[in-house]
């Protein structure tokens, strides 16, 4: 083997190392089982580079640890090959649900029902989100607005709107409020809405929801999601499994990095959420709602 060959196959295995750490969210997010995936091209690609280091370094011991860096190249190639059986395809559907999903904050929608979002739109819904103030209050307002459009995009979102209400009084704002929700619901016709509690400490939280209601008060479908800040009377009746898409959540989370120091920000306070709620369910994870209005043909087999 050339010397250029080895050292292309040590780039190879160093890159599918980067790639595929555990902070890489692209993987969680466009594969069934990121972990699977991410541990096969890992180790193959780890091995690589430990076979071909070797070689670049000591041409003379091509002999011995050349045909070793031959099968992990194989393997990896295979893995990069096979990949695909892996990949999530939003479904086609005939009638695809059409979801708007209402915050506070940019960070509301990811913490509350993140996965539910994302397993609407591998079903092949439609997801508008918009989030009703910059938090600028509680962070950076610019790297905020920005981690929301993105922590939207990674969930799927086709629709991302943030707009620059003042947070920590919204409850001012109501009347604006509302006419700005009343005007995307026109021109979304979504058939599920989500928003926040009204069993919610939070004061920004309420405001919305009282927006939410009055603007959407002919709208057949209305769920309240769960925020940290919920009070203990929030009493969910509805739950959504997320099993496949507890990682995605955590990830969208994980996009906010402005607020990362909050407590309620860390994967194991989130999966033990979903872990509760699941219980409740008797499902595997779950994320749980309040119903103000079902109709069972918008929420189908949810």
């Amino acid at each position: 083997m050339t010397l250029a060959v080895l050292a292309v196959a040590l780039g190879l295995g160093s890159a599918a190392l980067v790639v595929t750490r555990p902070s890489a969210r692209w993987i969680t997010r466009n594969y069934r089982h990121p972990d699977r995936l991410r541990a096969a091209v890992a180790g193959a690609g780890g091995a690589l580079a430990v076979f071909a280091l070797p070689c670049v370094i000591t041409p003379s011991r091509s002999e011995v640890c050349g045909p070793f860096a031959v099968v992990a190249a194989v393997g990896l190639l295979g893995c990069v090959a096979l990949s695909p059986i892996w990949q999530r395809r939003a479904a086609v559907s005939l009638h695809p649900r059409r979801v708007l999903a209402i915050g506070a904050h940019p960070d509301d929608l990811e913490l509350a029902c993140g996965a539910t979002l994302a397993k609407l739109v591998d079903n092949g819904g439609e997801v508008c989100t918009i989030v009703m103030s910059g938090g600028g209050s509680g962070g950076e307002a610019r790297r905020r607005v920005e981690e929301a459009r993105r922590g939207s995009t990674y969930l799927g979102a086709a629709r991302t709107k943030v707009l620059d209400f003042c947070d920590t009084q919204l409850d001012i704002h109501e009347n604006e409020m509302v006419k700005v929700l009343e005007r995307a619901i026109r021109e979304f016709r979504p058939d599920i809405v989500m928003t926040h509690s009204a069993n919610d400490y939070h004061q920004d939280h309420s405001a919305v929801h009282r927006a939410t209601m009055r603007a959407a008060r002919r709208e057949p479908t209305i769920l309240c999601y769960e925020s940290p800040s919920a009070t203990p009377w929030f009493s969910p009746v509805f739950f959504v499994d997320i099993s496949r898409h507890i990682d995605v959540k955590t990830h969208a989370i994980q996009v906010h990095e402005d607020q990362r120091k909050k407590p309620y920000m860390s994967p194991a306070r989130t999966r033990g959420i979903a872990v509760f709620r699941g219980d409740q369910a008797r499902a595997g994870l779950a994320e749980g709602f309040e119903v103000v209005r079902m109709g069972a043909a918008s929420v189908g087999d949810l």
